[in-house]
């Protein structure tokens, strides 16, 4: 089978200014002056689906600029990548996991994103190297799990993502390997025939190849988007959700159960509920840590155990994820306990005025 290449002319197509994107949606611009510092890119398809909701829509606040943004409130860097960063284009945080960073490019690029003030410059940690990158993860036989993330590695070309997985594939101690991606939602057409006997193919040579497809809401699913996953769903992988709790998006019981239950019929595993970081320029979509576990606490009442995400937090300065709903975390004094009993500071957001 040929390669399909209309993801390609999807992202080309994608609108990259304000102007022309609000010229198509007949809206008034909301601001002109975040994207000098925050650029844009919205792909036709998802434009199509902002209008139709509206701009009071939860996808006008996922991907649309909004003055909130041009706030100084909020850390650079929130999960302390930089902390981490260990060999070029690795993030090595976790003693059997390591993030790989191979692209610092996205399908869209979401309002709330943890690394948007990383994204937005040439950043150490998108800078290659890979015979350097491979000598570490030699010297390293603790990593056993490399995690594709970035931006987006599926904006990775079917011929660059295979090399990866071939070199890979070489050093034994790597087992398992995991995709981070927004594709299947935001721009299916990505998920082509190329890519889908690829990816079966290499889950012959590791133990595990995961998908994790992040959607926050289920209003940014559609036909193309439902009928692609379901696809993936037949391939030997593991498919996986990751959504993040945002503010006036998805902070209420319906708008989670429909999402879960939608991830679910797709034979997508609920896996992560993330807390959403305090990064600069995306405090507006941030939630007090007590609100999520409230709304956490409903969503136990009524999945069983094997449809709840885990809830997690990424504590700042870099140690890393906890769980958000368990003694692993305690709040006092305006305080977050760690695993390891170290205080860190988590500011709450009526500490600013957003």
């Amino acid at each position: 089978m040929g390669m399909n290449l209309s993801w390609k002319s999807d992202l080309q197509s994608a609108y990259k200014n304000s102007a022309d994107l609000f010229q198509f949606l007949g809206w008034e611009p909301s601001s002109l002056l975040v994207e000098t510092k925050y650029p844009l890119f919205v792909p036709q398809n998802l434009a199509r689906k902002i209008k139709l909701q509206g701009k009071d829509g939860v996808l006008a606040r996922e991907f649309l600029p909004d003055n909130h943004e041009l706030n100084e409130a909020g850390m650079n860097d929130p999960i302390g990548d930089k902390e981490h960063y260990k060999a070029p284009q690795l993030i090595h945080r976790y003693h059997s996991r390591a993030l790989f960073t191979p692209t610092s490019i996205c399908p869209v690029h979401c309002r709330y994103c943890f690394r948007k003030n990383e994204l937005n410059a040439t950043d150490e940690i998108f800078s290659p190297d890979f015979e350097k990158t491979l000598e570490y993860l030699r010297i390293h036989p603790e990593i056993s799990e490399i995690i594709f993330t970035g931006g987006d590695p599926l904006t990775l070309s079917n011929e660059k993502i295979e090399k990866y997985l071939t070199a890979f594939s070489t050093i034994k101690s790597i087992q398992d390997i995991r995709f981070h991606t927004r594709y299947p939602v935001i721009l299916p057409s990505r998920l082509d025939d190329g890519l889908q006997q690829l990816l079966q193919s290499f889950s012959k040579k590791f133990r595990t190849i995961s998908l994790a497809i992040h959607a926050n809401h289920a209003d940014e699913f559609d036909q193309e988007s439902m009928g692609k996953i379901k696809e993936l769903s037949k391939l030997d992988i593991q498919l996986l959700s990751q959504t993040v709790l945002l503010k006036n998006v998805n902070d209420n019981q319906q708008a989670l159960l429909e999402l879960i239950n939608l991830f679910i019929s797709l034979k997508v595993r609920p896996y992560y509920l993330h807390h959403p970081d305090q990064v600069k320029g995306g405090m507006h979509f941030y939630l007090s840590l007590e609100e999520g576990r409230t709304l956490y606490a409903k969503l136990r009442s009524h999945l069983p155990g094997w449809a709840l995400p885990q809830y997690v937090i990424d504590i700042p300065g870099g140690p890393g994820k906890v769980g958000a709903f368990n003694p692993e975390t305690i709040t006092f004094s305006g305080k977050l306990l760690g695993r390891d009993g170290e205080k860190v500071s988590v500011q709450e957001p009526d500490l600013f005025s957003l």
